[in-house]
């Protein structure tokens, strides 16, 4: 029946183009249409007459009887959320009261009534045609409208101190029935819908309960849903463990993520959400260092990162509004909750940063691309016409150098992320900190010019090769001489930590390639030279290696033109053609002795004029 998807979808439609009032409107005319197609509708110029109640087994014939039902239900809540949305837009400043609060109350107890009805026909599974988790659905749903009527009635006007607490225990019911009902659905089909009505107006309605209710903060939403859940309602506590079995047993998340450290400080988890992103990073983690482990492919490995990435995201989005919660009551920057907060704050940030990096870096290769290895030359899949088996061939430059491109925008990417992490709020005041990443920020520095030096030298430019090299060798030296971290990362996948052998390693290969480059560098000035000096007489175009049946005239060999550099395409002596004709003559090894037969005699006949042969072969010998 797809009840939860029919509302958002019909929801999400009204507001790309307007407001509550533009779906209240579109309600309406979809009501009008449902009616005619059920013959449910009054005629033109005819007397109105009651009509008759929608039954299971209408549901079960035609599934527009069930929407039938929806649509008054969320025709009703569009009205009441149209008012409420009126008022905001013209008295902000002033509380809903009187007749208006009363009128939008009204509203939302119809949409109930008609979402309880559709609750007890679809119930009837055998003649509405229903599932359990529909009616899961349905029930979600009206738990929903129903926390929504309490809210309104309990949001009424501004409460004193000493307003008893007990008054949102109906309101925090209802949601946290829908919550659990919704969090069940979505654990049992993975689809995203359920997570998104959730995060939309269930959990954000579940947390200003609980504050209203005096719930420490500390206490999450999950929690609060498993206080206030209706137990008694054992039909429905059966349908949820059947549906998921752990669904009534989730334990408080944040238990065993109180605390928090960084660099060394202990910071207290001041808000139950922030615990339970935690918690999720941890668990990520887990599942992130087995597929690496078993991952071969460098995309399949970076997709890994994608479920820890998102974890740590949630635990950014939670801090962040901690923190504008505390900053809205007016807390001072000095109190212990906020400095928590501030310390939390930098360790997800730096956190989740790290593992944007550390996707980058799978991406670019085990070594972080201190190598270039070519790629493996592929053969085309179809056969050659001729039956021959293709020829495999060197990997082209172009791809070379598209390769190399791919590798500098993740090092950009790199460096971006790094220089991030120097702006977050508490980062630039500890200078340890501050070494730390530059030293890591010389390393893909470094990297990064090493890879512009390979796509220089595959450019045959071997003096910009040289530049970009020297400039990698000083900032790896920069990166091996800066302070390293003491702790360690308790996952095993990279993240934005480099290793003191990292360093030297890159430090060393950057010497050995420099001096390569500084003898290529050297032959190719000793080659734009030779014209030149060929010219004023001090040497011999011709190098040493041609000329070694020469003896020198000056009883010195000019060690600096031994060979040609670079080495050019140019004819070489072979055997001459004419010396092939030794095959006639010459006994070779292996080769049988021909044996010349008697010519038959022939009979006599007339003389007659003879006739120069033509000469056959080549140069007349013949063969």
């Amino acid at each position: 029946m797809d009840i939860t998807k029919f509302v958002a979808e019909f929801r999400e439609a009204a507001f790309l183009l307007g407001d509550y009032g533009t779906y209240h409107a579109q309600l309406a005319r979809r009501l009008r249409i449902v009616n005619k197609k059920l013959g449910r509708a009054t005629p033109k110029n005819a007397k109105y007459t009651a009509k008759v109640p929608v039954t299971a087994e209408d549901i079960g014939k035609n599934i527009e009887a069930l929407h039938l039902l929806l649509l008054t239900s969320e025709r009703a809540w569009a009205s009441a959320m149209a008012m409420k949305a009126s008022h905001f837009e013209d008295n902000a400043q002033q509380d809903i009261a009187g007749s208006t609060r009363q009128h939008i109350v009204s509203r939302l107890h119809k949409a109930v009534q008609h979402a309880k009805k559709m609750v007890d026909l679809v119930s009837d599974t055998a003649a509405s045609g229903g599932s359990e988790s529909d009616v899961l659905e349905a029930k979600a749903y009206a738990y929903a409208l129903a926390g929504a009527e309490e809210f309104e009635k309990q949001a009424e006007g501004t409460k004193s101190k000493n307003a008893k607490t007990q008054r949102w225990a109906l309101c925090l019911t209802n949601l946290s029935a829908a919550r659990v009902i919704y969090s069940s659905l979505f654990k049992s089909t993975q689809k995203d819908l359920f997570k998104d009505v959730l995060a939309g107006t269930t959990d954000p309605s579940i947390r200003y309960a609980a504050y209203q209710s005096r719930i420490p903060r500390t206490v999450g939403v999950p929690a609060v849903a498993m206080r206030y859940f209706p137990q008694d309602d054992e039909t429905l506590v059966q349908a949820v463990q059947r549906l998921d079995a752990t669904a009534l047993q989730e334990e408080e998340a944040a238990s065993s993520h109180s605390q928090i450290t960084w660099r060394g400080r202990t910071a207290n988890v001041v808000d139950a959400a922030i615990g339970q992103a935690l918690a999720a990073i941890d668990a990520a983690s887990t599942a992130l260092d087995q597929s690496t482990s078993s991952s071969t492919s460098p995309k399949d490995r970076a997709n890994a990162y994608d479920d820890i990435l998102i974890a740590s995201q949630d635990a950014v989005d939670a801090t962040r509004r901690a923190i504008e919660e505390l900053e809205k009551e007016g807390v001072a920057e000095g109190d212990a909750r906020m400095q928590d907060l501030r310390v939390t704050n930098l360790a997800v940030n730096y956190d989740l940063i790290s593992w944007r990096v550390g996707r980058n870096r799978v991406l670019i290769g085990n070594d972080d691309g201190l190598t270039f290895p070519a790629n493996p030359p592929q053969k085309p899949r179809r056969q050659r016409k001729d039956g021959k088996e293709w020829v495999e061939r060197e990997e082209p430059t172009g791809r070379k150098l598209a390769r190399l491109r791919e590798r500098i925008a993740l090092y950009d990417a790199i460096l971006q992320s790094i220089d991030s992490v120097k702006d977050l709020r508490g980062a630039a005041r500890d200078t340890a900190f501050t070494a730390e990443l530059d030293g890591r920020r010389a390393y893909f520095q470094a990297l990064k010019c090493l890879n512009l030096s390979h796509s220089y030298a595959f450019l045959a430019t071997p003096k910009q090769a040289l530049a970009l090299c020297s400039r990698a060798l000083s900032l790896a030296s920069q990166a091996a001489s800066a302070p390293q971290s003491e702790s360690l990362s308790s996952s095993s996948a990279p993240k934005l930590e480099v290793s003191r052998e990292q360093t030297q390693m890159l430090k060393k290969n950057l010497e050995n390639l420099n001096s390569h480059y500084r003898g290529v560098v050297a032959l190719s000035q000793l080659f734009a030279n030779s014209d030149a000096a060929s010219k004023a007489g001090l040497m011999n175009a011709a190098p040493v290696v041609e000329r070694l049946n020469e003896y020198p005239s000056s009883g010195s060999v000019d060690l600096k033109n031994l060979v040609t550099w670079p080495p050019k395409l140019k004819p070489v002596p072979v055997k001459p053609l004419f010396l092939d004709v030794a095959w006639n003559y010459v006994e070779y090894p292996g080769r049988a002795p021909q044996v010349q037969e008697p010519e038959p005699a022939k009979p006599a006949v007339e003389e007659k004029e003879e006739r120069p042969q033509a000469k056959k072969g080549w140069f007349s010998f013949g063969r």
